[in-house]
């Protein structure tokens, strides 16, 4: 039977579709990408859990893969209402999930940050909530990562057993909603089928026991992917008048491992056409102590964890015109924030309950009035002082920062490319 057709507009695009498909559908049939985490083809009805495909449907807003399209429906695709819906959506997900990057098994071929990476994600406009959850290694096969998890379903309705039992299910309800495994069932699963159900998770939060996930950059997903986004270019700030001719740049570590300098300093020749450009002030780089100029540039590498960091940020923000963060430590904590998780008192007495300072048996944990005070957790630099651009990655890549770092030096516009803009 021949199905009927009807007349739609996408993005004011006419288009004849077949009645009641969903949007997604209609739109990639027509060559226009509508992103999502949760839908699959072939499971109806769609999920409709990740809101990642909101689109305006004759004025009201909708999940695309849960919507038929009908005769005369107009849709808004690509506005820039939508796309900040989306990333905000995204950002939400970073922020209220402990998605470590740099450290998760699925780093480059994960669904999620690829959908950052199409959008552009450099920062979450929220906070993060570093919520203390466990890793469940109770199945016979998988690790369950609840880290990770982004409640998108795909498990719970993909993953069977030859009997057809479901080994996952949705427990408690809305934000303490998580991922339940059944684990008499999981044990019945083939060593196939619990691979399948690591590789269906958009994200590393379903690990099987012994294998790994991780492969070479370069061969991952989203190493180089296809995509026509662009990271959206810092705005190119007046900086003020200086009578010299050299710009200058400050540069600091606060709580990282600085590998985000040596990253920068992995434009190797690169660096001597640089300092015919750019004077450094007050930077490891070349061991200047204190401010002693103004600077156009302050370049943040590491979060705040001690009272120490919170003055030297203070003093770059007093000091500098622009302030960038560069890397996932700077930018929301990183792995030094792993410890938010955990009250201090507890992690001064887990770090040297064993220590070798302990005197006859006390448990001793340094405090002097010349050591910085230790704060509660880790804080992003733009919890403390307000950063004007950000750069993630662990460490982000040296073309990715000096791209950066001209186009407010110098105005110079540029294009990040896939293999630059990385969150690991």
């Amino acid at each position: 039977m021949e199905k009927k057709l009807v007349n739609i507009t996408v993005d004011g695009r006419p288009i004849a579709a077949e009645e009641g498909r969903n949007i997604v559908e209609v739109a990639k049939d027509n060559g226009i990408f509508i992103p999502s985490l949760c839908y699959y083809p072939h499971i109806d009805p769609p999920l409709g859990s990740c809101r990642v495909c909101t689109v305006m449907a004759n004025g009201k807003s909708a999940a695309a893969c849960t919507t038929l399209v009908k005769e005369g429906m107009e849709v808004l695709v690509n506005t820039d209402e939508l796309q900040d819906w989306r990333k905000a959506v995204v950002e939400m997900m970073y922020a209220e999930g402990n998605h470590f990057c740099p450290s998760c098994e699925k780093s480059g071929d994960c669904d999620l940050q690829g959908l950052g990476y199409r959008l552009g994600v450099t920062v979450s406009r929220f906070p993060h909530l570093f919520v203390d959850r466990i890793v469940d290694y109770n199945p016979q096969r998988m690790v369950i990562e609840h880290n990770r998890c982004i409640r998108c379903r795909r498990c719970v309705e993909e993953v069977l057993t030859d009997e057809g039992q479901r080994v996952f299910s949705f427990q408690n309800r809305g934000n303490t909603t998580e991922v339940g495994v059944d684990y008499e069932q999981e044990a019945k699963l083939t060593q196939e089928q619990a691979m399948q159900a690591m590789n269906i998770c958009p994200v590393g939060a379903i690990l099987v026991r012994g294998k790994s996930m991780a492969r070479p950059r370069g061969e991952r997903k989203y190493d180089h992917a296809d995509s026509k986004a662009e990271v959206p270019l810092p705005k190119i700030i007046a900086l003020k008048p200086h009578l010299r001719r050299k710009k200058i740049v400050a540069t600091t570590s606060l709580a990282g491992c600085f590998g985000c300098h040596m990253s920068m300093l992995d434009i190797d020749l690169g660096i001597l056409d640089l300092i015919e450009l750019v004077e450094f002030n007050k930077s490891p780089i070349n061991d200047i102590k204190k401010f002693n100029k103004r600077c156009d540039v302050g370049i943040i590498e590491g979060g705040c964890c001690n009272s120490d960091n919170v003055e030297v940020l203070k003093a770059f923000r007093e000091n500098c015109d622009v302030l960038i963060a560069v890397g996932e430590c700077s930018i929301w904590g990183g792995l030094p924030a792993m410890r938010n998780f955990v009250p201090l008192k507890e992690c001064l007495v887990e770090a040297y309950s064993s220590a070798t300072n302990n005197v006859e048996g006390k448990l001793v944990i340094p405090h002097h009035p010349d050591l910085p005070e230790i704060l509660d957790r880790v804080y992003a630099c733009n919890e403390v002082v307000t950063i004007d651009h950000f750069v993630p990655g662990c460490p982000p890549d040296a073309g990715h920062i000096w791209k950066v770092v001209k186009n407010v030096l110098f105005g110079e516009t540029f294009a990040v490319t896939n293999a630059e803009f990385k969150y690991d």
